[in-house]
């Protein structure tokens, strides 16, 4: 019986995909696949027992049906976080290595996913060192790209856990950072000790959202074109400068969401006409008969939020790096990518496996 801890740098660093892509491809090579979130921070009820969000929808993807109980022992609530602080829980890791022992019976690999960053936990002693080398598994640490990769991490994390540590992957790298990947830091990072057993590029795909998703955690409401709120949102523009300028930067940016002021009808007009896949009007101003009507004869959804036009565009950012794996096309879409870009003979015979 194998097991293998995925960890990583970050929280939002796309854990989740990875289980997914990992164990979808280790079910389609003949593998029995068990799976297990020793901690969740997104408490649900599952058949009458708490359980973890994340953690029961994986399962599913998965087509597992293990206790929720045992495949997240310590579920993370505010009761959870007093008791924690102040030294009233005791015996945690004791309840994630009865997890593990339960859902990793009859397995030929069970994949334990980590929560938040590796260090994630520290505070009650179920940080991912922790359950690593309580467990004895192998573990992978993904770094997403955001800006640069976390060299350092990888390395420091590599003298932490010795042999348990099975290598990296990188995730979301853009095109433009792939050569300095392969010439430079990839080298530097095994020279290390730390094998690349992935490099993920990025698809505009796996950070879309889709309209009516984006209206509700904007705090806005749809107002036009309601039928398509189905629509995808990769990435988004602000409208705040000259119509001439906005529209040289609007036809390089594909399926992007505008955010414009509400009052600026000569940028919502080109928006809508060059076919974006929704407006997002600030400050609480609703739109001149003229573009609501451009709006429904293009089927082109208008969102009105509160929040003026910068602050929305922080909000869209942290929405669009941090938006869920939930649609079926994404999950597709990811097992692809890891499947086609992860070592996976290299993980079989490090973890084992016949």
């Amino acid at each position: 019986m194998a097991g293998l801890y995925i960890g990583s740098t970050t929280g939002y660093s796309g854990k989740n995909m990875i289980v997914m892509g990992l164990g979808l491809r280790l079910q389609k090579d003949g593998y029995n696949v068990g799976y297990m979130k020793p901690v969740g921070a997104m408490p649900m009820e599952v058949d009458g027992k708490l359980g973890d969000e994340d953690a029961a929808f994986v399962q599913d993807v998965l087509g597992l049906s293990e206790d929720p109980a045992m495949v997240t022992p310590v579920v993370v609530t505010q009761d959870f976080k007093v008791k924690a602080f102040t030294g009233k829980m005791e015996g945690l890791l004791d309840s994630i290595v009865a997890g593990y022992e339960a859902v990793s019976k009859d397995k030929d690999i069970t994949l334990v996913a980590g929560s938040g960053s590796m260090y994630s936990g520290k505070y009650c002693d179920t940080d991912a060192i922790s359950v690593v080398r309580r467990l004895g598994i192998k573990t992978i640490v993904i770094d997403r790209f955001q800006k640069e990769l976390k060299y350092d991490y990888l390395m420091a994390m590599k003298e932490t856990l010795g042999d348990l540590m099975a290598g990296a992957i990188l995730n979301d790298v853009p095109p433009n950072f792939m050569d300095e990947i392969t010439q430079l830091l990839g080298p530097a990072l095994e020279a290390k000790g730390v094998k690349i057993l992935g490099v993920i590029p990025r698809d505009p795909l796996m950070g879309a959202i889709k309209v009516g998703d984006l209206a509700d955690r904007l705090g806005g409401k749809i107002i036009s074109a309601h039928n398509k709120s189905e629509r995808v949102v990769e990435s988004f523009l602000i409208g705040t400068m000259q119509v001439e300028n906005f529209m040289t930067h609007f036809r390089k940016k594909k399926n992007s969401a505008i955010i414009v002021g509400g009052d600026r009808s000569d940028v919502q007009l080109v928006a809508l006409e060059g076919d974006c896949p929704c407006l997002i009007l600030t400050g609480n101003l609703y739109p001149n008969d003229i573009i609501l009507t451009r709006s429904e004869v293009l089927e082109t959804p208008i969102i009105m939020v509160r929040e003026d036009t910068f602050t929305v565009a922080k909000k869209m950012d942290d929405i669009l790096s941090r938006h869920k794996l939930r649609d079926a096309i994404k999950i597709k879409q990811g097992a692809e990518l890891v499947s086609s870009n992860i070592d996976f003979e290299y993980l079989v015979k490090e973890l084992g496996l016949k």
